[in-house]
Order: structure tokens, then sequence, then C-alpha cells
């Protein structure tokens, strides 16, 4: 192996262990990136997580969420474990479902639910975006949504009550006298 590479390998060793969280272990990979193993480590939340992330296995701790964003500043993430959790299946985990979806699909049978009741017992997959629970999201207004006529129909309403107010008030001829 000539030199430069080996110093390479070194340098990524040395970096890959400086960035690794503590309760994790880090292994540099020879496809470049890192193996980060923080498999039943106890964890709650996720730890801070090197950039250079090709692996991560988080099997097997007491995670109940994701925070919306978690795995987007880490674009080599090809492998993801998170199997054996008390995931709470509700919009906290809306960000991981909807990530899965987009990179690894087959995970989501493996990924299962411990509450809500509703989705207890369940794998994340299945569950449709009810029983993830609104998640505060509403879709915009349609113009054909029977609410959006209900609206136009009050507004036109009012319009014409109020034009009726001051045409009756502009043709009453007589002055109007307090007693």
């Amino acid at each position: 192996m000539p030199a430069w590479r080996f110093l390479f390998l070194i340098w990524v060793v040395v970096k890959a262990s400086q960035a690794c969280p503590s309760p994790c272990t880090c292994q540099a990979l020879e496809t470049m990136g890192l193996r980060v193993d923080c498999e039943g480590q106890g964890l709650t939340a996720l730890p801070a997580l090197p950039a250079h992330t090709r692996q991560l296995l988080l099997a097997n701790n007491s995670l109940r969420s994701v925070p919306p964003g978690a795995f987007d500043h880490l674009p080599q993430l090809q492998h993801l474990d998170a199997t054996q959790n008390p995931w709470h299946c509700d919009c906290s985990l809306a960000y991981l479902r909807l990530w899965l979806e987009d990179r690894m699909p087959e995970a989501l049978v493996h990924i299962r639910c411990t509450s809500p009741d509703l989705a207890a017992h369940r794998p994340l997959g299945q569950l449709t975006g009810y029983e993830l629970g609104s998640c505060g999201w509403q879709l915009p207004a349609s113009w054909g949504s029977p609410r959006f006529w209900w609206d136009m129909a009050l507004v036109a309403v009012a319009a014409l009550g109020l034009a009726l107010l001051a045409g009756l008030l502009c043709t009453s001829r007589e002055p109007m006298t307090v007693t």
C-alpha cells in the first residue's frame, strides 16, 4: 500500500474517533464514511452524529421519537437499524417514517410501535396519516370546498345588507329627530 493511502486511512480513523458520540463506537469503512454503532446504549435521544455516517445502528435503545431533520445532515447514510425501541408512533415519528419511505422503505416493516394504543404492536409502515395524528398539518382551502362557498355566501349577504341599509338612509328625506 502506498504511503499516502496509509496516511489517509490513519487520518480517517483519527477523524472518526474524534467525531464519534460518547456512548457509541465508530469505525471507518473501506468505502469511505463511518459505521456508528449505538446499539444497546440506553439512548433516550439521538446523539450528535458525524456528518460522514454511512451506517447507523440504533437498535435496542429507549428511543421514542426522532426530531424533524435529524438525518438531513447525513447525505451518506445508507443503512439505519432502529429496531427494538419503544417507538411512540404519532407526529413525533412522522419525519422518520417519511425519511425511511424515501430511502429505505423495507425498514418500515421492522420498526414497531409500542404506543399510543391505536398504533401499538404495529409496524410504522402500516400506519395511515390519520393514525399518526393530524400533526397540525392542514391542507390549503380549496376553491371547491363547501366551507369556501359558505364563507363567500356570508360575505355576499353582508354586502347586500349594507347596500340596502345605505340605500334606505340615502332615500329617507325626513330628518331624523331624537327625542
